[in-house]
């Protein structure tokens, strides 16, 4: 693994070197490096058990790792103490709040206890974070009757609060329905185009690939891939669908004889599974329909990044055993 200098990290945002954790015999972060340029939307993924929120925790200061360092905007805590938070915010699991108060009680309570603000700032700048996650007409009820998506995007207007420059998110997406998950990626889209630095974990792929630059694959606390999403598209596999037909025989037979690179398989459950470049596979359904054969379903499985992340992850974890 490449090491960091603590000049070449005085520019990021987040540099993490070396750093390990340990509980008993239980190594939850193995020797991980992370660097988090200014501006970026930086992803932390992997299963649950990876060592991602143990990751997080390690740099909000709530535990110390047992070796290595981790740099927040150049300061550590080593150092600087709880300065190392400055101009950083976010949570760590799920946001807690009083549920018998209102959001903007909440709020208020929480920017009076970081000392920051005067009373008449601090509204002006609880009305700008709840117009920022589409909040506003529901600050004034109780966060007892929120939805969970709701209670996520407070915690968000929370963060806000602080002006951060980073902003932390461990799993922001977990538990929400699909509208509430593309609320909470669209929201993170519209604070990166302003400038905020974004750190976040997630166990779904497809969310870190349409918000992350770059990513970080994590496996029983080590580190599985580096990279951006691009160099991650570059390794996946061919796409993988599930073909449902009249004649599955003659299906296969097809794909065998016509299509090289098209992997024609019988499916556990039935129907074959086929694998092969996109453009293969198009020419075969193509021949499918000219051969007359009754075309039932064909359905994606995983996506190509999806097949990797469990190939990297499942392979890292067979070679800890």
């Amino acid at each position: 693994m490449t090491t960091t200098t603590r000049a070449e990290s005085d520019g990021d945002a987040v540099d993490v070197v070396g750093v390990t954790k340990r509980y008993g015999p239980l190594v939850a972060v193995d020797d991980v490096s992370v660097r988090v340029a200014p501006g970026e939307v930086y992803g932390i993924l992997g299963p649950n058990g990876a060592g991602k929120t143990t990751l997080l925790r390690m740099l909000f200061g709530l535990i110390r790792p047992d070796s290595g360092t981790i740099h927040v905007f150049g300061r550590t805590w080593a150092h600087d103490g709880v300065r190392t938070l400055d101009h950083v915010a976010g949570f760590i699991e799920s946001p807690k709040f009083y549920p018998y108060l209102t959001g903007r009680q909440n709020l208020e309570g929480l920017g009076l206890l970081d000392g920051t603000w005067d009373g008449r700032a601090l509204g002006d700048r609880i009305d700008e974070a709840l117009d920022v996650v589409d909040l506003v007409g529901r600050e004034d009820d109780r966060v007892g009757g929120y939805s969970y998506g709701m209670r996520q995007r407070l915690g968000v207007a929370a963060s806000l609060l602080r002006n951060p420059r980073l902003l932390v998110l461990d799993e922001p997406a977990n538990g929400l329905d699909p509208a509430g998950i593309r609320d909470m990626r669209a929201l993170v889209k519209r604070l990166a185009s302003n400038g905020l630095t974004v750190l976040l974990s997630s166990h779904h792929m497809d969310e870190v690939e349409e918000i992350c630059d770059n990513v970080t694959i994590m496996s029983r606390g080590s580190v599985a891939f580096h990279g951006t999403i691009s160099d991650l598209r570059a390794m996946a596999p061919d796409p993988g669908h599930l073909l449902r037909t009249g004649d599955d025989a003659q299906a296969a037979a097809i794909g065998h004889d016509r299509h090289r690179d098209v992997a024609v398989e019988p499916a556990p459950g039935g129907g074959l599974m086929v694998t092969g470049p996109q453009h293969e596979l198009s020419s075969f359904v193509a021949d499918l329909v000219r051969a007359e054969v009754p075309l039932l379903a064909f359905t994606p499985t995983r996506t190509p990044l999806e097949e990797l992340f469990f190939m990297l992850t499942d392979a890292r974890s067979e070679e800890v055993a």
